[in-house]
């Protein structure tokens, strides 16, 4: 039996998706550990919800560094001493340069609020209902240097509702975002995953097109 895939996550905001990678590893249903929970805020909900798990916590402040690359750098030393498998980015909210990325590189995902090449960046339940969508969605995709703009993995879509406001739609979203991370990094632990700058290979083979979450929570063609 492999052992557990060594996961480091960065988020900067409360933490849904590290929680649901918690829980699913506690169920049994994801084969992987989380060494490292690292943050720019401080008071991030991510960093507490790991203290309470008894996770490392780290948190790399902006303000403590006179410019981007030393924080990257500072905050990606403390990420390599965990010496994870994959970085998750689950909510980090700083854009990273690319000497920082590229210590890991092959060994990044992220997780982002939108279908992708739509809606890159900020505020995309909003933009979603500004352009009249039909539908909404989440993406995991390799991190490169480009802002989310690396190859994609896998999306959740769901349904807009005439009545939804960004928020009820960032609601309704959640869960199919926690449901799709977890099947993401769940074919990542199985070995089964080759992350490259333009393309991603799934079991030896280029993945044409993103997987697409299905209603049971399991990603359609892995």
């Amino acid at each position: 039996m492999s052992p557990p895939c060594h996961i480091a996550i960065l988020a900067s905001g409360r933490g849904s998706n590290l929680q649901a990678l918690m829980d699913a590893i506690a169920a049994g249903a994801l084969a992987a550990r989380i060494v490292g929970v690292f943050s720019d805020k401080p008071a991030a909900g991510a960093l507490a919800l790991a203290r309470e798990a008894g996770l490392p916590a780290v948190a790399v402040s902006p303000r403590d560094h006179p410019d981007r690359d030393s924080h990257d750098a500072a905050l990606f030393s403390e990420i390599a001493a965990v010496q994870p498998d994959l970085i998750v980015f689950a909510g980090y909210m700083r854009i990273v340069g690319a000497a920082a990325l590229s210590r890991f590189e092959g060994r990044m995902i992220n997780i982002h609020p939108s279908l992708l090449p739509r809606y890159p960046g900020l505020h995309t339940h909003a933009r979603a209902l500004a352009a009249g969508d039909a539908e909404h969605g989440a993406s995991v995709h390799a991190v490169t240097a480009e802002l989310d703009a690396g190859p994609l993995l896998a999306q959740a879509r769901i349904p807009v509702q005439p009545d939804d406001d960004a928020s009820s739609l960032a609601r309704r979203l959640l869960p199919r975002e926690h449901a799709l991370l977890v099947a993401s990094v769940g074919l990542f632990a199985q070995r089964r995953l080759r992350l490259h700058p333009d393309h991603i290979m799934l079991d030896g083979r280029r993945l044409p097109a993103p997987l697409q979450l299905g209603a049971d929570n399991r990603l359609d063609g892995a």
